[in-house]
C-alpha cells in the first residue's frame, strides 16, 4: 500500500502551482517578444512538459512515497517513557499558536517518533487523570490517541498535578520486571501550563524520586496568558464577576517537579522550543544496567523518494542539454 513519510499535500500543490504560473509567464513574455522582433518562439513548447514533469517529480520525492514497510534493527536499551498531558480547559488558550494543546500534540508527536525502538505510554489529567493508552512498542496506536487528545477528555474542575504523578507512581510500581528480567529505564513528561490546584506534592515527588523515574517537564504558554474560551469557543470563559479568564504558565510547579526528580524542565511556546534538548536528554538517559543494552527490529516505512528524485534530475539534465534557439526568424 502506497503511503507518504511527509504527506504536506497543501504545500506540495501550493509549490507545482507556482511552478505552472511561473513556466506559463515565461511563455507568455518569450511569445510577445518574439511578436515584436516578427519572429516565432515554437521551438520551446516541448520543453514546457519537460520541466513540468520534473516540477512535479521533485514533488513526489519530497512527499516521500513509500511502498510497504522495512525492518531495521535499532540499539535500545529498553527503556519506558510516560507522557503526562495536561488537558485541561486552560490548555484551550491561544497564547501559544494555534492552541497550547495543539502545539503541545505537535511535540509529542516529535517527540514520540524519536522513540521508535522503546515503550511509551500515555496519561492524561485534569481535574482527574487517566491511563489513556498503556505501554506499548505499537507507534500506530500511541499516534491515534495522540490525535484524539482533547479538553474534553477530562471532567471540569480544578487541575492537579499530584493526581498525574501518583498514578503515574502506580504504573510504575504495577510494571516492576520479572526476576531475571533485564531492568529499563524509566522517564516521564509532564507536558502542561502549571496550573496546579491541589495539594502539597512533596510526597508523590518523594515516592518518584526513590523510584530512580526522572520527571521532564514542559511548561506550555507564556507569562502573560491569553483567555481561556468557554465551551464551543467562539467567546471566553468568564469568572464570577463577568471578567474573561486569563491562564498564564506557572513555572513554579514544573520546576520543583522536574528538580526533585532529577529530570529537566523546558518551556514551548512561540518562542521557544525546549524539545529538541529534551529528546537530546532522554536518549542519553542512562538504563539501570548499562550491560542491558540490546538490539531490537522495528518495522519502518520504505521511502521510496530516489526514484522520483533520480527522474526528476535526469529530465533537468536533459533540459539543460538540449538547447534550443527560441527567438529564430520564420522561414
Amino acid at each position: 500500500m502506497l503511503t507518504w513519510a511527509y504527506p504536506d499535500f497543501w504545500p506540495a500543490a501550493l509549490g507545482l502551482a507556482m511552478l505552472g504560473l511561473l513556466l506559463t509567464l515565461y511563455t507568455q513574455r518569450t511569445a510577445r517578444l518574439g511578436r515584436r522582433l516578427g519572429v516565432g518562439a515554437r521551438r520551446l513548447a516541448w520543453k514546457l512538459p519537460v520541466r513540468l514533469a520534473a516540477g512535479l517529480l521533485l514533488v513526489l520525492a519530497w512527499l516521500g512515497p513509500a511502498l510497504g514497510v522495512r525492518q531495521q534493527a535499532v540499539r535500545t536499551a529498553g527503556q519506558d517513557v510516560w507522557l503526562l498531558v495536561d488537558v485541561s480547559r486552560s490548555m484551550d488558550a491561544a497564547d501559544v499558536a494555534p492552541t497550547r494543546l495543539l502545539r503541545a500534540q505537535a511535540a509529542l508527536r516529535e517527540l514520540a517518533a524519536a522513540f521508535p525502538a522503546d515503550r511509551l505510554g500515555l496519561l492524561v489529567f485534569g481535574a482527574e487523570a487517566y491511563v489513556q493508552c498503556p505501554l506499548t512498542y505499537d507507534q500506530s496506536a500511541l499516534d491515534l490517541f495522540l490525535h484524539t487528545l482533547s479538553t474534553k477528555l477530562t471532567p471540569p474542575g480544578p487541575t492537579t498535578l499530584r493526581a498525574p504523578l501518583e498514578l503515574l507512581l502506580s504504573q510504575l510500581e504495577t510494571s516492576t520486571p520479572a526476576p531475571g528480567a533485564p531492568a529499563r529505564a524509566t522517564a516521564a513528561v509532564v507536558v502542561s501550563d502549571g496550573e496546579d490546584f491541589g495539594e502539597n506534592l512533596e510526597p508523590v515527588l518523594q515516592a518518584l524520586a526513590r523510584t530512580g523515574a526522572r520527571v521532564f517537564t514542559v511548561g506550555v504558554g507564556t507569562a502573560t496568558g491569553g483567555p481561556v474560551p468557554a465551551p464551543g469557543g467562539k467567546k471566553p470563559l468568564l469568572d464570577a464577576r463577568g471578567n474573561p479568564v486569563v491562564s498564564r504558565l506557572r513555572e513554579a510547579p514544573l520546576l520543583q517537579v522536574a528538580a526533585q526528580t532529577n529530570g529537566q524542565y523546558v518551556a514551548l511556546n512561540n518562542q521557544e522550543n525546549g524539545l529538541p534538548a529534551l529528546v537530546a536528554r532522554l536518549r542519553t538517559l542512562p538504563p539501570p544496567d548499562a550491560s542491558q543494552l540490546a538490539n531490537r527490529t522495528v518495522a519502518v516505512a520504505d521511502n521510496r523518494y530516489r526514484y522520483p528524485l533520480g527522474a526528476a534530475l535526469v529530465l533537468l539534465l536533459l533540459d539543460s542539454l538540449i538547447t534550443v534557439r527560441v527567438l529564430r526568424p520564420e522561414q
